[in-house]
C-alpha cells in the first residue's frame, strides 16, 4: 500500500530532519522541501532593556555565549523558552497564546514607559512592534538573522500541481509565501493551489492559516498549540479518515 505523501518546509537543519523522522514514524511518506534558509547578521540584542523578547529557537542559537539580557526575559512560546533555558537563561515571561498578539496581550498592562528589545528575524510580524508601542513601550528591534528562499526549493509545487500531494504542513507565513512564489516561477501557481486544496493542509498557528487563506489555500487544521508534532499528528489523523 502506498503511503500518503506529506510535505514539510522547515529549514534544512535538524528541524527538517526531525520533521522527516517524525512523519515517517507516523506512517506517511515525508517530503522535505525547505523553503527557508537562515543568514545570520552578526547582530546581538541590546542589554539595557527592561524587557527582552526572543521569538524563535533560531534567534536563541545565534546569541553570543556571553550575552546577557536586561531585567526581564520573554519568549514567544515554550519552544523558544526551552531553548533559552538550555542555554542557561532564566525565562520570566511566556504568554498563554504562543503568538505575537498573545505576547502583546500578556505585556500590555506592564510595559507603558518601559524599554523593550525585540530580537528576531527580518520577517517578524508587525503585530508585535505595533502592539507594544500602542501599549506605551519604547521598542527597539534587532535583526538577528535574515530568511531567504533556497534556490532549489519547489519540489512540492510540482507534486501539488500534478495532484500527487496528500498533505502539506506550513510552519510560518513565509513558508506559505515562498511555496506560492516557487509555484509562480514555474507557471504553476493556480495548479499548485488547486492541488493543495485537494490535500490536507495544516497551519501551525492562526497567522499562518490567515496568510494561506488570503492566498486561496484552504486550511484544514490549526492546532491549539503551535507545535510541529501536534500539527503533524492531527494531519495524519485526517489523512487516515
Amino acid at each position: 500500500m502506498t503511503r500518503p505523501t506529506v510535505a514539510v518546509f522547515r529549514p534544512d537543519d535538524e528541524r527538517a530532519a526531525n520533521a522527516v523522522q517524525f512523519l515517517d514514524e507516523l506512517g506517511v511518506e515525508p517530503l522535505s522541501d525547505p523553503m527557508l534558509a537562515i543568514e545570520a547578521t552578526g547582530n546581538q540584542p541590546r542589554t539595557d532593556a527592561e524587557y527582552t523578547i526572543l521569538t524563535s529557537k533560531t534567534g536563541v542559537e545565534l546569541l553570543d555565549a556571553d550575552w546577557q539580557p536586561g531585567d526581564r526575559l520573554c519568549a514567544i512560546g515554550e519552544t523558544t523558552a526551552g531553548k533559552l533555558r538550555e542555554a542557561g537563561y532564566e525565562v520570566d515571561i511566556v504568554p498563554e497564546e504562543y503568538t505575537s498578539s498573545g505576547l502583546v496581550d500578556r505585556l500590555a498592562g506592564e510595559v507603558d514607559g518601559a524599554r523593550v528589545e525585540v530580537a528576531r528575524s527580518d520577517h517578524g510580524s508587525a503585530v508585535l512592534l505595533d502592539g507594544l508601542e500602542a501599549a506605551g513601550a519604547y521598542v527597539h528591534e534587532t535583526i538577528l538573522y535574515r530568511l531567504t528562499r533556497p534556490a532549489d526549493a519547489g519540489r512540492t509545487v510540482e507534486l501539488a500541481a500534478a495532484g500527487d500531494l496528500d498533505g502539506a504542513l506550513f510552519t510560518s507565513t513565509l513558508t506559505v509565501e515562498n511555496v506560492l512564489d516557487a509555484a509562480a516561477e514555474r507557471g504553476l501557481r493556480e495548479a499548485a493551489i488547486e492541488g493543495l486544496n485537494d490535500a490536507v493542509v495544516g497551519a501551525i498557528g492562526p497567522p499562518t492559516a490567515e496568510t494561506a487563506r488570503e492566498r486561496g489555500i484552504e486550511v484544514d487544521l490549526v492546532p491549539d498549540t503551535a507545535d510541529f508534532e501536534i500539527l503533524a499528528r492531527r494531519a495524519v489523523e485526517l489523512l487516515d479518515r
